[in-house]
């Protein structure tokens, strides 16, 4: 395994038409990234990485993420074992963006226990309702029963 280089951003041509990697990391040292299943497109969840959970994942093939309510690197399925194991890593233009596709172990991302974090559609009036109706896994069994520190 080699650790990935990122290229200096020098320039809008490099970052936005050139064939080298320079991402654009926040002022907190994040960039975000969106997950979707590598088969039916869906999307999985939302999350950030930070520079090393970047290079982790393109060294790896494991998806690796930035928790910001912990404050702490964590490989996706670590604990769960609902690994993400990378099928493609694409950035959008001005590379401040990653998409993740990804071949799920167990068939869920989660945390809650659904198949995709996004398991509740917003109506018109901001009320919320389910379109995902049965949990894959629950999280009470895998995670025990300490109270999510994701959920404030």
């Amino acid at each position: 395994m080699s650790t990935p280089k990122f290229a200096d951003r020098t320039s809008v041509l490099l970052v936005e038409e050139g064939t080298d990697l320079a991402p654009r990391f926040d002022a907190a040292g994040h960039i975000a990234v969106v997950t979707t299943d590598a088969t039916t497109g869906e999307v999985l969840m939302m999350g950030v990485m930070t520079t090393e959970a970047l290079r982790l994942t393109l060294d790896t093939g494991d998806a690796h993420y930035w928790s910001r309510s912990r404050q702490c690197l964590w490989r996706k399925g670590a604990t769960s074992g609902l690994v993400q194991r990378v099928v493609e890593v694409r950035v959008d233009d001005d590379q401040d963006a990653i998409w993740l596709r990804v071949e799920v172990a167990g068939d869920a991302s989660c945390h809650v226990g659904y198949r995709s974090c996004f398991y509740r559609a917003v109506g018109a009036d901001g009320a919320l309702s389910f379109v995902e109706a049965d949990k894959v896994f629950d999280p009470l069994v895998v995670y025990g029963d300490a109270p999510n520190p994701t959920v404030l």
